[in-house]
């Protein structure tokens, strides 16, 4: 996805959260000078089923989703999930709020891990990331991409999965492990989960494809971006 296209939707989430997108860009420049360029053939998903693995209560009773799945993209802790079941993880998205071991485990064992840089994580960009194997370290962005730091879409650990799944190929997305109405999480949480349901919905659009997961909900979904 190219950045201007993607601005619209970045705009929009700066609005709705108050977000600075200075604090994004240097958080961005700060992680910039930290990771290097990385290899995209490593990411081929073409003609792939992916599962775009969520950190909901539900995904221990959704494995099934992922063993099917010819490739996993998975959003944080739903990595530690997928692993402790001896499911294998192509890709772990994560910026880095929850579980950092798993990401530098994963680096170490020769797995892609996507490190995100927002303005809210800079610490832990300048903290953690450095002890990552950076030869399988990619780092991304959600404001204008510079340098090796790349922008594939996406806002929340689980849809920037899919944005990234999306970009290198996929031919159908599935997603265990999303709970659009948790009760678990805090207000916060819940704000950004009704994002991701929003980026879904605009990502299913683009594709032409029909998430189930969005199955009862899409007609409700608003994107203020696109429909004013």
């Amino acid at each position: 996805m190219r950045f201007s296209t993607w601005r619209p939707a970045y705009d929009a989430i700066l609005d709705d959260f108050g977000y600075d997108a200075g604090g994004d860009e240097a958080a961005r420049d700060e992680l910039a000078a930290i990771v290097r360029p990385f290899d995209h053939s490593r990411l081929d998903f073409t003609g792939e089923t992916v599962a775009v693995a969520g950190g909901a209560p539900t995904l221990d009773d959704e494995l099934d989703a992922v063993r099917e799945a010819d490739s996993v993209v998975a959003a944080s802790v739903a990595a530690d999930a997928c692993l402790d079941a001896g499911l294998s993880v192509d890709v772990m998205v994560t910026d880095l709020d929850k579980n950092p071991e798993t990401a530098r485990r994963l680096t170490d064992e020769g797995v892609p891990v996507a490190a995100h840089a927002h303005g809210d994580n800079r610490e832990a960009v300048r903290a953690v990331v450095p002890t990552f194997d950076l030869a399988h370290t990619l780092g991304t962005t959600q404001a204008e991409p510079r340098g090796p730091v790349e922008n594939f879409g996406g806002f929340t650990d689980g849809d920037r999965g899919a944005f990234l799944a999306d970009q290198f190929g996929a031919e159908r997305l599935v997603f265990p492990g999303w709970d659009f109405d948790d009760l678990t999480v805090d207000p916060a949480k819940a704000r950004k989960l009704a994002w991701a349901e929003r980026l879904l919905r605009w990502l299913e659009h683009r594709r032409g494809e029909r998430f189930a997961v969005l199955d009862g909900r899409r007609d409700g979904i608003v994107l203020p971006w696109l429909d004013g």
